[in-house]
């Protein structure tokens, strides 16, 4: 009788010993099921660390790819680890597939966190440039869930990491174990997939619409990411070298923005004004309108416009990379090149005013630390949210609104009564910032006092703050943007005057979620005068007549402006011969 054939009970043998009927004791069908149990989970284990290898290979580091489709291809980079398997022996196998498992591991990590970049500063992760990210995102998460929240998160996020790579290696050691066992089969399968990537590569084959069979994705983003911490490594050096041309450096005062003197300059970045906020259809036709009416207004109260378009060194994030990129004239696109810039002598657009005879103001209402870096911008004096008097509600991320902001400019710069110089000041416009959860309403200028009166609109903490869902959000987003801009040209109705010179400009777009894919890095600048001599010195620049740049206005680098509006405005390099300007 077979061991196999059912019996409807067990009998007792001689000993005792329960059997079947075919006389095979109970536990030797105890250690058969054993055995077959054991056989399952070992094949199950092999099957998952084949799935996680493939997956390691197959996922894309750019969310919005991350689809079946990204399934369906045959990785070069698995077909050659095979074959590097079944060339090795012993613990050189065993040590090969460790070392390429856990390599896969760290790609994976490096494409996970390259989903997050991409989705916020639409750009790849740089392991050698950014990891002063890791500080600001410590920073959120210490505001929103305290300090050993953020301490957690940080520790969570560093294990799961070493957890992947582990993981990884450990699959790969496993597969290769399995292909060494069956040798003959791997060949075969290497073979085959050989075949079919071939086939991929010469004929462009899909399975998927718009997706190759043939994918090598892993090995190119190992190879670029290389290449990325090669440049990272040196440019320090590069901008150094950069860094060392500046024609204005040694320009005395007296031959610095001749062609401004006696005007007060206010400097306004608006948070998230990009390009897409003028021209993207679900945006332009209500943020047109504020501009081309506001634009109207302001004719109509003597004021001119001139505006274009500059490209922003940063998108999504990081406008302090942007503000340091217009006032400094170098391209400060990471965070190295602005801890070196900040610990150097850089001539900075806020330096020339004030070694030309300007107060120098910084109004930041989103720092709410020490920021030494701005004795290196040089400011006379920087209002924080600590200095700056608010009391009134936040505004999600803003700490105040912008109305507050500028009516303390005027409040306590503009109409000082013992001030004998003009100001130029500097300013960061954050309503407009993400997440564009709550924004507040425009009130009379005279009531504004010390903010105060918002209470009665609500107002909203960031720890409570939510994202508008994804049918909302681009509407909020412009909504905010409107409302920024309506705070600027009320601002100039109301306060402005021959004496008030005003720039303002997006310091970059606003995240993909906004934006969609390939959204330029352009924002809108413009410059406001009532003074006319003002804007006849930017003649030459070709800018368009108005608040709202044209779709063909001049596009430049923004770490142009600096030299371009020193120029224009009188300013003279040093050892240039003297000439005369208009004031």
């Amino acid at each position: 009788m077979s061991l196999f054939t059912p019996s409807p009970r067990e009998t007792a043998t001689a000993d005792g010993d329960a059997t079947t009927p075919e006389g095979a004791p109970s536990r030797e069908r105890g250690a058969f099921a054993m055995l077959r149990r054991h056989r399952v989970w070992s094949r199950t284990v092999t099957v998952l660390a084949f799935l996680l290898v493939a997956f390691a290979l197959l996922t894309p580091n750019h969310l919005n790819r991350l689809t079946p489709g990204a399934f369906a291809r045959v990785p070069i980079e698995g077909v050659l680890g095979v074959v590097l398997v079944l060339a090795l022996r012993g613990r050189a196998r065993r040590i090969a597939a460790g070392l390429g498992g856990a390599a896969l591991g760290a790609l994976l990590v490096v494409k996970v966190v390259d989903m997050g970049f991409y989705q916020v500063l639409v750009r790849p992760w740089d392991p050698v440039l950014d990891w002063a990210f890791v500080d600001a995102g410590l920073e959120f998460f210490t505001g929103e869930y305290g300090g050993a929240g953020g301490v957690a998160v940080l520790t969570g996020a560093v294990v799961l990491a070493v957890g992947v790579i582990a993981v990884m290696a450990l699959a790969a050691v496993r597969l290769a174990g399995v292909a060494a066992r069956h040798d003959t089969g791997a060949a075969r399968a290497v073979v085959v997939l050989w075949a079919v990537w071939t086939v991929g590569v010469v004929f462009g084959a899909q399975l998927v619409p718009g997706v190759p069979v043939a994918s090598s994705g892993t090995a190119k983003l190992a190879y670029n990411r290389a290449l990325k911490v090669r440049s990272g490594l040196h440019d320090k050096e590069v901008f150094a070298r950069q860094a060392a041309v500046d024609g204005f450096r040694a320009t005395p005062g007296d031959r610095l923005l001749t062609g401004l003197r006696g005007k007060d300059v206010l400097v306004a970045f608006v948070e998230s004004y990009g390009r897409d906020a003028v021209e993207d259809p679900e945006f332009s036709a209500q943020v047109g309108a504020v501009l081309d009416s506001g634009g109207e207004r302001l004719r109509k109260a003597g004021f001119g416009a001139r505006s274009a378009w500059l490209t922003s060194s940063t998108v999504g994030g990081g406008s302090w990379l942007a503000h340091a990129t217009l006032l400094s004239g170098l391209w400060i696109d990471n965070q190295q090149r602005y801890r070196n810039l900040v610990a150097g002598d850089r001539l900075t657009l806020n330096r020339a005013f004030g070694r030309a005879g300007w107060r120098t103001v910084g109004l930041m209402p989103a720092i709410i630390r020490a920021w030494p870096e701005g004795r290196f911008f040089g400011y006379d004096q920087v209002y924080d949210n600590r200095t700056l008097g608010y009391r009134g509600p936040r505004w999600a991320y803003a700490t105040m609104p912008d109305q507050y902001t500028l009516s303390f400019f005027q409040r306590v710069e503009r109409e000082r009564r013992d001030r004998d110089t003009p100001v130029m000041a500097e300013t960061a416009l954050v309503s407009s910032h993400a997440p564009w959860a709550a924004v507040p309403r425009l009130v009379d200028w005279n009531q504004v006092g010390d903010g105060s009166i918002f209470n009665g609109q609500g107002g909203m903490s960031l720890k409570k703050a939510q994202w508008p869902p994804n049918d909302r959000i681009r509407g909020e987003y412009r909504k905010s943007i409107e409302y920024t801009l309506n705070t600027l040209i009320s601002y100039v109705e109301t306060y402005g005057d021959d004496d008030l010179v005003l720039v303002f400009l997006g310091d970059h777009q606003p995240a993909p979620v906004i934006t969609g894919e390939g959204a330029s890095r352009d924002v809108p600048i413009t410059i406001v005068a009532r003074d006319a001599k003002v804007l006849d010195q930017i003649s030459g620049w070709g800018w368009q007549d108005g608040l709202k740049p044209a779709p063909r206005s001049p596009v430049w680098p923004m770490n142009e402006f600096r030299d371009r509006f020193l120029t224009a405005f009188g300013s003279q390099p040093a050892g240039a011969p003297s000439q005369a300007h208009p004031r």
